[in-house]
């Protein structure tokens, strides 16, 4: 069984920085797929980033590859989501997600996740 604890986010700036991290529990596999969504109230959630467990391969959503970074650290198991030049708009929930397998094709489908952390209310000021 997988678990997933998400800590960070918060209050930040617009203009400023924040970073969310996911802490991984349970078996994860290099094959694995670790994935960030955002959802705002009453919205569908939405695809991020993700990053293959083992190689570290990336991939964003148009809207997050300019500003949005994640990453991992294998020795601590956790996933990151680095958020720079924060704007109003990321004002929303977000949460991290893990997959037994990444597929390219499919990896930005909330479906293809089977674990979920906790999600984290994050709000942007002007």
């Amino acid at each position: 069984q997988v678990q997933l604890v998400q800590s960070g986010g918060g209050l930040a700036r617009a203009g400023g920085s924040l970073t969310l991290s996911c802490v991984v529990s349970g078996r994860i596999f290099d094959r694995s797929g670790m994935a960030w969504f955002c959802q705002g109230t009453g919205k569908e959630r939405e695809f991020v980033a993700v990053i293959k467990w083992g190689v570290g391969t990336e991939d964003y959503s148009d809207a997050a590859k300019v500003r949005f970074t994640i990453s991992r650290d294998g020795a601590d198991n956790t996933v990151f989501l680095q958020a720079n030049n924060l704007k109003p708009e990321d004002t929303t929930g977000y949460y991290c997600a893990a997959s037994d397998n990444y597929d390219k094709n499919v990896y930005y489908r909330p479906s293809q996740y089977a674990y979920w952390g906790q999600g984290t209310q994050d709000a942007v000021f002007s």
